[in-house]
């Protein structure tokens, strides 16, 4: 299966052949293959690079707003203070996901892009004092 598939099986909003043709898909899998390594995904590499890239097609502004809302809505006000008054907004999930991972938890693709790095990817810790 090749990467242009696998978007348009894993992102059904793209799927659209003449809305996304495949030298679109190509141009954002070009940008998009250098961020995932191949050695490290092994076969769940064409996935990835499927899912990242939809993540990042999405966050573009391409594709249809689901039944969850469209990026935008996830990118709401955290909390807001004035005063003594204090309010809290829905922020989609993203407090769940930190740092330089949160922007992928903004998209259905990102977070299933975060579980296949994750079982791929066992991250280094150091212990303390070693």
């Amino acid at each position: 299966m090749t990467i242009v598939e696998a978007i348009r099986m894993l992102a059904p909003e793209f799927k659209n052949a003449t809305e996304y043709p495949d030298e679109m898909l190509e141009g954002w899998i070009e940008l998009t293959a250098p961020m995932v390594s191949e050695r490290k995904f092994g076969k769940l590499y064409t996935q990835a690079v499927a899912l990242l890239t939809a993540h990042r097609m999405k966050m573009a502004g391409l594709g249809e707003a689901s039944e969850l809302g469209s990026v935008a809505d996830s990118l709401r006000v955290g909390s807001y203070t004035e005063g003594e008054r204090s309010v809290s907004f829905s922020n989609g999930g993203v407090s769940a996901v930190s740092g330089a991972d949160a922007e992928l938890a903004l998209t259905t693709y990102g977070l299933q892009y975060l579980n296949i790095r994750r079982s791929v990817i066992i991250p280094i810790t150091s212990a303390g004092g070693m």
